[in-house]
């Protein structure tokens, strides 16, 4: 009986050999051809995305997106030669989709993020943006985070769903932006005088675009002072330097003429009863 039994084995290997054997052998034999044709693929697809105008940020997701459907199309390929029904990889397919969608809600909500910013393009690699008051230069936006480097060398990673459902500040979208200067004076200082000190000022500064033109104009009238916003245009690139810099040279100028500014002051007694009438308002003197 155990003769019997051990012969029986033998033919049901001779057979199964026999039938699923060559069928393995080429689906070894598509695996290794399959591998080289991938990374030859993966290479042809990277020079190609090299010389063309992708955002490297773009770059980066096709690649990854490209490698997962070249290996998901091999194994599709060994499976059928295996003799796999492609319903079967459908539903294994759909069934690992679902387990991982579970398991992964927060990483999928990034991915969603990271194609809309890749479609949209709200930012790009190089932007100066402020997000959730988060201020810096995007180094690099990958599938499921956006990376930016802050103006005092700090890294900041943030998902990418998080960024899609926030309000974006791009401040380098367009070439130019407008820089503001607010100041303050005392009332008797002339309006006239102090708009051609500080045109004059800002007129100097190198980085100044010509077009639109600098402005000067009384901006309010508060309780103690009146406010005048000096406005300019800079390269949105140069914006933070071009601003510390018209802002001292604009003080120095002031300063030069003999304008200062102004700071509220307040009389204060001590002691005994105070007679209201006797109290004068006075208005704000000029620093000494």
């Amino acid at each position: 009986m155990n003769q019997d039994f051990w012969l029986e084995v033998k033919n049901r290997f001779v057979n199964f050999i026999t039938q699923i054997g060559p069928n393995i052998l080429y689906a070894l034999v598509a695996l290794v051809l399959g591998v080289f044709a991938i990374k030859f693929t993966m290479r042809l697809l990277k020079r190609v995305l090299r010389k063309s105008k992708v955002e490297s940020s773009l770059k980066t997701f096709v690649e990854s997106l490209s490698f997962f459907i070249l290996y998901g199309l091999l194994f599709t390929l060994i499976g059928s030669i295996l003799g796999v029904e492609a319903t079967s990889f459908l539903a294994i397919f759909g069934a690992a989709g679902i387990a991982i969608g579970l398991a992964l809600q927060g990483s999928l909500s990034n991915f969603a993020g990271g194609v809309l910013i890749l479609v949209f393009k709200p930012f790009k690699v190089g932007d100066l943006i402020s997000v959730r008051s988060n201020v810096g230069f995007v180094v690099k936006i990958d599938i499921l985070y956006t990376t930016i480097k802050t103006f005092d060398g700090r890294i900041i990673i943030m998902p990418n769903g998080n960024v899609a459902n926030s309000d974006v500040d791009n401040r380098t979208m367009e070439e130019t932006r407008r820089i503001d200067l607010s100041l303050k004076f005392n009332y008797d200082a002339d309006i006239d005088d102090v708009r051609k000190i500080i045109l004059e000022a800002l007129e100097k500064h190198p980085k100044i675009l010509k077009t639109p033109e600098p402005d000067v104009w009384l901006d309010s009238i508060g309780e103690y002072d009146m406010k005048i916003t000096a406005r300019s245009w800079v390269n949105s690139h140069g914006y933070w330097p071009a601003y510390w810099e018209q802002l001292e040279a604009v003080k120095k100028a002031l300063d030069d003429h003999g304008i200062e500014i102004p700071i509220p002051r307040r009389l204060v007694f001590q002691g005994g009863e105070i007679n209201p009438d006797s109290i004068k308002s006075e208005p704000d003197q000029p620093i000494k």
